[in-house]
């Protein structure tokens, strides 16, 4: 504890002393020639404190390294969220089904091959050139040619039929495309190159206007925007780590700041703790495979946990109650699947906590409590080597409380934090705490489905008819159809990925999204974050405003 207050004290001295001496701008002294804070007015602390302009501390890793061209991953992979800068053809809505942006109607052809999507004639670029469907058909021809973090394989030509109609052909039927569209942002054609992401020109709501690298972003509200004007004029982002956030909330010097769990006892003066729910899931693979050697000379599955009553018996012998208690101080919902909470969760994914269960498909399975209360088969001891991101501190917490339950189940587990350079490959004969959820079915189908016939692609498990209803949900000719398609995959009453079925993974907690807020900001209602404590709680800044 005492580290942690020096880290806070000396994270505070260094926010202060970049506040005042930097301005966000990189310059020191006399040389600032541009105070960002000053720019929409100061109040006595140094902070923006305006009726239009909020101040967002977001993590380091939410800086985007590409900057923001879609096709390099602004707006989608981990930190996924609807664009600022750009305008996207769809969004996600609260209860997560699909609303228009740019798109004024969308049709599917009944072979699912082709979508046409009618796009908006009143949507203008910032540099006042119009946004046609010549530029959309770019957009997402660029995308699925230089994509670093989306697959776009499934789409096979986007064409411009006329200013305002563009036709997605796809290389297969693809019926929960609505989602991809809602994270791609259109770019415009004739303002394309290579230093795009540093300059990025779009039609929505703000217009980028200062990046200082490694420190701030400045938007600014586009006033050609085609929806209803931005209550939030300027929006200024600052990255910092979780002590300097907590240091620049305690110093009055932003208006928001993302937060741990860890701090949520504390209290800020004239500062609210904002907790919103999230699909920000965090469990560990159980190989269900036995044990070999692949051609590269890796282990590929488990002996231990190929036995799908060993699988089964730790996903009932974890108390996540108690665990969000202990690491989450209570900022956390309990998981089951992937896809808690969305349209297409199979809510007999859920199970309830049973020791005693556990123990007795541990005994079924021939693994006998011996002399030190660790289990043992045929001289064999029941072990364990839980794997975790070195530098997560809350991954860390989530597989030292999972050693501690499993040791009440009589299994031995051990803890290792690794760096992700060698966890994928680990993880293919050990477990490994991962983080996952997004705002598509596509979470699901990357996690279980077979790749390239053989297993699956994080952890070995393979099954044809997880597979074959996953296919079909892809094939379906509506979303709402696809969404059933999508819940048998995890559980049909015979087979699936959930406690009756096959369980390859198990699902711990999804982790609240935490943050300091003024308390006289008033934050638009959200709606379930994805994973990535970063941009999503941006996404309706534009509804923002000061009470």
């Amino acid at each position: 504890m005492k580290k942690r207050v020096y880290s806070i004290l000396l994270a505070t001295v260094m926010v202060m002393a970049s506040v005042a001496g930097c301005n966000g701008t990189g310059k020191t002294g006399e040389e600032t020639e541009t105070q960002p804070a000053e720019t929409a007015g100061e109040s006595e602390k140094g902070t923006v404190d305006t009726r239009d302009a909020v101040v967002v501390a977001m993590g380091p890793n939410s800086e985007p390294e590409s900057g923001f061209d879609p096709a390099y991953g602004w707006g989608a992979g981990e930190h996924v969220h609807e664009p600022l800068i750009q305008s996207t053809l769809t969004v996600t809505t609260t209860d997560l089904t699909i609303d228009y942006d740019l798109a004024t109607d969308m049709q599917v052809s009944e072979d699912g091959l082709t979508w046409t999507v009618t796009i908006r004639d009143d949507a203008r670029f910032t540099d006042g050139e119009p946004l046609t469907a010549e530029d959309v058909a770019f957009t997402y021809n660029t995308v699925k040619e230089n994509s670093s973090v989306n697959d776009f394989t499934m789409l096979k030509e986007a064409v411009a039929t006329d200013d305002t109609t563009v036709e997605f052909q796809m290389e297969k039927p693809y019926s929960i495309w609505p989602y991809s569209m809602a994270i791609v942002g259109i770019v415009p054609e004739h303002a394309y190159g290579p230093d795009y992401g540093e300059h990025p020109v779009g039609s929505g709501r703000y217009i980028m206007k200062q990046w200082d690298k490694g420190q701030q972003i400045i938007f600014e509200a586009n006033p050609d925007y085609y929806g209803e004007a931005p209550k939030m004029k300027q929006v200024t982002v600052v990255f910092m780590d979780e002590d300097a956030a907590y240091a620049a909330a305690l110093s009055g010097q932003v208006d928001l700041a993302y937060t741990a769990a860890l701090y949520a006892d504390q209290t800020i003066d004239g500062y609210q703790l904002l907790s919103y729910e999230s699909v920000d899931n965090r469990g560990f693979n159980l190989p269900a495979e036995p044990a070999s050697i692949d051609d590269n000379g890796n282990t590929i599955g488990n002996d231990f946990t190929s036995d799908v009553r060993v699988r089964r018996a730790i996903n009932i012998g974890i108390n996540r109650e108690e665990m969000i208690e202990h690491v989450l101080n209570g900022h956390g919902t309990a998981a089951y699947s992937i896809c808690d909470k969305m349209p297409w969760y199979n809510e007999e994914a859920e199970v309830s906590y049973d020791p005693e269960g556990a123990a007795a498909l541990l005994d079924e399975a021939g693994w006998t409590p011996g002399a030190d209360g660790i289990r043992e088969k045929d001289g064999v001891r029941a072990t364990l080597n839980i794997l975790y991101s070195a530098n997560d501190s809350v991954r860390q917490a989530l597989a030292a409380d999972t050693q501690n339950q499993l040791r009440e189940l009589g299994i031995e587990a051990s803890i290792e934090g690794v760096g992700w350079d060698t966890a994928y490959t680990r993880a293919l004969s050990e477990p490994l705490i991962w983080g996952w959820g997004a705002h598509t079915p596509m979470e699901l189908y990357n996690i279980y489905h077979t790749l390239d016939g053989k297993t699956a692609e994080y952890s070995p498990y393979s099954n044809e008819t997880v597979d074959q209803y996953m296919d079909e949900a892809l094939a379906a000719t509506s979303l709402e159809d696809s969404y059933e398609l999508w819940k048998k995959a995890q559980w049909d009453g015979t087979t699936g990925v959930t406690q009756e079925g096959d369980i390859p993974w198990i699902w711990l907690c999804n982790i609240d999204h935490l943050y300091w807020a003024k308390a006289d900001l008033k934050v638009a209602d959200q709606k379930l974050h994805p994973h990535g404590h970063g941009w999503s709680i941006v996404n309706n800044v534009d509804q923002w405003e000061w009470n």
